[in-house]
Formats: C-alpha cells, structure tokens, sequence
C-alpha cells in the first residue's frame, strides 16, 4: 500500500510540479492519506538535483499545509459542533465533553497545534478539533504555519542529503506511524468502553 502511495506520489510531483506539491500537502492537512513523510523528502531530493528551488519548494509546500488546515479547521467550526450537539449522543459524546474541549484549546491551542505538526497522524486530524473548539483563528493559522515550515523544511533537508536514498526516511516513519494509529484506536476503544459503562451505570 505504501509503495504505491509513493509511486503516485513521485509520478504525481514529477508531472505537476509546484502545484502537485501545493495539492498533496493541502491533502495532507484535510485528514487524507497523504504522509509528508512521502512527499517531502522526493522534494527534497528534487531540490538536489535542481528541479526544483528550495525556497519553492518549501513555499508551496506550506501554503499547501495551511490551505488544508484552514479547511478543516472551518469544517470542524462550521459544522462539527452542529452535527455533534443533534447527533453526538450516538458516538457517545456529551455536550460537556465539547465544552471541555473548548476550554482545552483556549489554555493550550498554541502548543498543541505546534506540537501536532510533527507527529504522524496526530497532524492530519488535529485541525477538525481546533475549529470545533473555535480556537482564535490567527493564532491557529500562525502556529500550522511555523509547524508547517519547520516539518516540511526538516523533511525537505533529508531527502536532500540522502538523494537517491530518500526512500530510508519512509522506512523508519512507516513504524512510527503504525505504533502511533494502534494507540490511538487503543485511546478510541478504552474511551467507548468507558462511555458505554457511564451510559449504563
């Protein structure tokens, strides 16, 4: 499955260029399967052999991820909240929950989305949270663009030094984003085990 993410990845950016890659890391930011960690160091590589600027590079790449954040931040604000307030109660979600929510991204918003930007999976989902809250939108927007930067430039650099062997990257994110995804449906599994005890008792 990985492979041939990749394969399309690089075929994708080898054919569009910039734009492929404004277009799979606005992706990667709306909760689609599209790892950074896939794109960036092609780019990055790109870089090296002199198809692509660096400066471009890590511009689009940027612009891609706030573009695709703001989407779902904007889902999460405009719709979330609505949806789960008349159906939230089928996913086990009360209304006090969204506010404790809410109050959790007013103290620490800031950090949180910095932080997400660097940890798989963790960064495709982490906007929806944020608009549902109605976290302050410039802060929001600021804190996606320095995570972005810094994520995809890191990115960006090891596909440059490693060249044709860009590739390694892909081997040791994949474990990560593995362990990651089973914690986090492990976190899903214990908290629907303990709603339905709440719902029950």
């Amino acid at each position: 499955m990985i492979e041939i993410i990749i394969q399309h990845v690089t075929e994708f950016i080898g054919a569009g260029g910039y734009l492929a890659v404004f277009i799979l890391m606005f992706l990667e930011s709306t909760a689609l399967p599209v790892p950074s960690e896939s794109v960036m160091p092609f780019v990055g590589f790109l870089v090296n052999q002199k198809t692509f600027s660096l400066a471009g590079a890590i511009i689009f790449s940027t612009i891609g991820t706030i573009c695709g954040s703001l989407l779902s931040y904007a889902v999460g604000r405009y719709g979330g909240q609505p949806f789960l307030e008349k159906y939230g109660r089928y996913f086990l979600i009360r209304s006090e929950e969204l506010v404790k929510t809410e109050k959790f991204f007013q103290k620490h918003g800031e950090k949180t989305i910095f932080i997400s930007r660097f940890i798989p999976v963790i960064r495709h989902l982490i906007s929806l949270p944020a608009g549902l809250s109605k976290m302050n939108l410039p802060k929001f927007s600021i804190y996606t663009i320095l995570g972005g930067v810094i994520w995809n430039t890191f990115l960006a650099g090891l596909g440059f030094y490693l060249k044709q062997n860009w590739l390694i990257i892909e081997n040791y994110t994949k474990f990560l984003d593995i362990t990651v995804l089973v914690i986090i449906i492990g976190l899903i599994i214990i908290f629907i085990i303990k709603r339905k005890k709440y719902v029950y008792s």
